[in-house]
């Protein structure tokens, strides 16, 4: 048994207003996330986009793996996108591979990277963020 397999490893990720926490630990390939299997995810743009780090990681550590996750905040797709990344953080950290980082590099940067762009407040007396009244000449 190597060394990767006796421990537990914690990463987590952002997106917009979603924040996602993930636990890796040594298992049968079973991911959860907020308590619902992956394979009955509601979701199914959501569930293919949170299933990419795992498809690149391939069988062999996808199988050996119980992952679970806890998301909260944003939206679906935010809450997607920041599972995925907070996912291929805790296998990186989980199996230590150069190899497997280089495989999301060339997959993604945003795979590894999380995104820090975030819509920004409406301002006083506008309709949003940036629009201001019409101005009227006549």
């Amino acid at each position: 048994m190597s060394k990767h397999q006796l421990r537990m490893v914690m990463a987590s990720s952002k997106r917009k207003t979603a924040i996602a926490r993930v636990t890796l630990k040594p298992g049968k390939g079973r991911v959860w996330i907020n308590g619902t299997p992956l394979e009955v995810y509601p979701i199914e743009m959501a569930r293919l986009k949170i299933m990419e780090p795992l498809l690149i990681a391939g069988d062999g550590i996808r199988n050996s793996v119980d992952i679970r996750v806890t998301v909260e905040g944003g939206g679906f797709m935010s809450q997607a996108e920041a599972v995925r990344t907070a996912i291929a953080r805790a296998l990186l950290l989980y199996t230590g591979s150069e190899e497997l980082k280089q495989r999301f590099k060339e997959y993604g940067r945003a795979l590894l990277a999380s995104d820090p762009r975030q819509t920004e407040p409406e301002k006083w007396m506008r309709y949003s963020a940036r629009r201001w009244r019409q101005k009227s000449y006549r």
